[in-house]
């Protein structure tokens, strides 16, 4: 494991395990034992710890998605990673890094979407401005769907994601809906 990796895993542990609600920068090389100097090497401060997290999340993600069998599949396994990690995501955004979580939350949705439809080679008949208020709209409904989850959302997941999925490729029509 690198250093980076060891720092981002001490502040993980902070905000999930010991549930530390003002991270510093004091809590992170006391919990991984290293100097601040150690730690202002690797990261700029506290953002760029949970950007760099985050974006490594991402990149995790989109490989594990990418084994999925389908598009369809690999939306449904956004979702259950999504709802796996909601008290964790709750937990980071509850913290005094709040704004800073939620927004890079968005950028990297928004990120995974944008490799999502390159990979998948959706949307190739839009421009650029429409394919990006597209990704935007996409991944800040998901968010948006996720952010108020309930149990019965959880029971009804096929569906919901066979109705989210329809609506990203077009293939929703009126009276074709499977959500329960």
């Amino acid at each position: 494991m690198d250093m980076k990796e060891v720092i981002a895993s001490a502040a993980r542990k902070l905000i999930l395990e010991k549930k530390v609600k003002k991270l510093t920068v004091k809590d992170i090389v006391e919990e991984c034992q290293i100097t601040r100097q150690a730690f202002y090497y690797h990261f700029e401060g506290i953002p760029d710890l949970i950007q760099w997290s985050i974006g490594k999340g991402v990149d995790r993600l989109l490989e594990e998605t990418r084994q999925q069998d389908g598009p369809e599949a690999a939306l449904k396994y956004l979702f259950v990673f999504a709802i796996n990690t909601m008290p964790d995501v709750r937990r980071g955004v509850e913290s005094n890094y709040g704004k800073e979580v939620e927004q890079t939350l968005r950028r990297g949705a928004y990120e995974l979407f944008e490799k999502i439809v390159e990979e998948e080679n959706l949307y190739q008949n839009y421009g650029r401005q429409e394919l990006k208020l597209l990704l935007r709209y996409h991944s800040s409904a998901i968010l948006g769907l996720l952010q108020d989850w309930t149990p019965e959302d959880t029971k009804n997941l096929d569906g919901i994601v066979h109705e989210v999925y329809q609506i990203m490729v077009g293939g929703i029509t009126a009276g074709t809906a499977n959500i329960k």
